[in-house]
């Protein structure tokens, strides 16, 4: 399987789980909804990942995908909301249009990226890849690196959201009890 056809793969994998998780104004926030993308990343890693690069610029380059991907979830977690549903007792979240569109684009560009590496810009890519001393592999690991790091970043940030939510409401029951 080429490179390009591996990076779409994830790339549609990543959107669809994300959206069909996510998208909506009240979505339950279950374990089984924080262990499938975990479970997503575990699959995507090992079945697409090349060679990790563990030295030089190639290095460099897969350590800026995961910095990227963190900083893309960071955002992705700042237009989500965990909320407290009144109706099922539960955690739940809502994201809306700008939520998706963040997720459209940022995998967007990284399919266009993808896509231009083999056909728009692919010599002058390799070029540069000669001149900076950095694996072809190298892009491939950063882009689905950042794909996950995003994903995970996004999920451990409701996790822990969702466990502060679940702490306030406690301290709001026994506070309510106590002054009775």
């Amino acid at each position: 399987m080429s490179p390009l056809v591996q990076a779409e793969i994830v790339n549609a994998a990543v959107l669809a789980a994300v959206l069909q998780a996510d998208l909506g104004r009240s979505r339950k926030l279950t374990a089984s909804r924080l262990v499938r993308p975990i479970l997503l990343a575990a699959l995507i890693v090992p079945l697409f990942m090349q060679s990790v690069t563990t030295q030089g610029n190639g290095l460099t380059l897969e350590i800026a995908g995961v910095a990227a991907g963190v900083v893309g979830g960071l955002i992705a977690l700042a237009l989500i909301r965990v909320n407290h549903n009144p109706d099922t007792g539960k955690n739940a979240t809502a994201a809306g249009w700008g939520y998706a569109a963040l997720w459209v684009v940022v995998i967007g560009a990284r399919a266009a990226f993808s896509y231009g590496a083999m056909h728009w810009f692919p010599i002058r890519l390799g070029r540069w890849l000669i001149d900076n001393a950095i694996p072809a592999a190298a892009i491939t690991d950063a882009l689905i690196f950042m794909a996950v790091a995003m994903l995970l970043t996004r999920t451990i940030g409701l996790a822990i959201r969702s466990r502060a939510l679940a702490a306030a409401q406690r301290e709001a029951v026994d506070a309510e009890v106590s002054r009775i």
